[in-house]
């Protein structure tokens, strides 16, 4: 079979990976320009455009699919185009160039968390099951039919990042299959059914904490937007960013925003919310880079100082 691969970030570098050990003829690869990254800006490969040239891959790079890319798109023969994170519409000229159109690796069970961060949003939003899907692209926002979903439980520890490590092993397993059937014939779509959520884009405002919300609330938050854009608070205008918290449910004694410190070999670091106590693993003071929590506190317990995030 004979097929595109369209994507631009580390997410979907596992399933062109798993693509070219199934051994799919990959024609090309589809992805973003190369973009500025770090300090100094320096114009740097996608993840995924990286690794097609490691795997001797033709590269097309492309900010949108204009009519000079679909005809190029044409001049490949194409069985079917596959899709992960590509971060780009594909207008209508484009999707019939291939003869089986285009398959998109979505990481959410739609018509659940339709849009460009439905891992972040199903976190945030509570829910203990996310999940990936296999289904046919078409013009509107992730509504065309599925062929093929697999599920993960969401655990009170698990990121956004955690979760979309996990989805982008099984998914792409779920990718390889859908195109496998696709070649033999025996791919069955199935339309979406019942309502549907959105799932924009996350922006650094929804990183923000509040702790006068409940611990839970603040967790959901937190994990949904971990590692980006990173949850953080502002005290006297400067940023303290959060990795993963632990909900301390038995500790009540806090207000919100209050920082105690538990002394011991390994301090542990407890704020106050609307309920119950939270145990941040990590913290990134003002300036600094991320730590475990323990040292931060240490620094804490010798400098004698008060630190508040109310």
């Amino acid at each position: 079979m004979r097929i595109l691969f369209a994507g631009t970030p580390q997410v979907a570098v596992t399933s062109l990976n798993y693509l070219h050990e199934a051994g799919f003829e990959i024609a090309a690869v589809l992805t973003r320009p190369d973009a500025p990254l770090g300090r100094k800006r320096v114009l740097t490969p996608s993840p995924v455009a990286a690794r097609a040239e490691e795997l001797g891959l033709p590269i097309i790079k492309a900010a949108k699919i204009t009519d000079e890319t679909t005809a190029q798109l044409a001049q490949l023969n194409l069985d079917a185009a596959a899709i992960v994170a590509y971060g780009g519409l594909v207008p209508e000229a484009a999707l019939s160039v291939p003869t089986h159109g285009w398959i998109n690796l979505h990481f959410s069970l739609l018509p659940d968390w339709r849009g460009a961060a439905p891992v972040q949003h199903s976190i945030i939003n509570g829910d203990d099951i996310t999940g990936a899907v296999t289904f046919q692209l078409e013009t509107g926002l992730d509504t065309g039919p599925v062929f093929g979903q697999v599920t993960e439980r969401i655990g009170e520890l698990d990121t956004a990042g955690i979760m979309l490590d996990r989805l982008s092993e099984s998914g792409s397993t779920l990718l390889v299959q859908t195109l496998q059937a696709l070649d033999s014939g025996q791919a069955v779509a199935i339309a979406q059914a019942g309502s549907h959520t959105y799932a924009p884009k996350i922006t650094d405002v929804d990183a923000e904490l509040d702790f006068t919300r409940t611990a839970t609330e603040i967790r959901r938050r937190a994990h949904g937007t971990t590692p980006f854009p990173g949850a953080w608070v502002k005290v006297d205008d400067k940023r303290f960013k959060f990795g993963p918290l632990r909900e301390r449910r038995e500790i009540t004694d806090l207000d919100a925003g209050e920082v105690r410190i538990e002394p011991g070999k390994q301090p542990k670091v407890l704020i106050g919310t609307a309920t119950w106590a939270l145990e941040p693993t990590q913290i990134q003071p003002p300036g600094k880079k991320m730590m475990n929590a323990s040292d931060w506190a240490r620094g804490v317990l010798t400098q004698g100082t008060k630190v508040s995030f109310a």
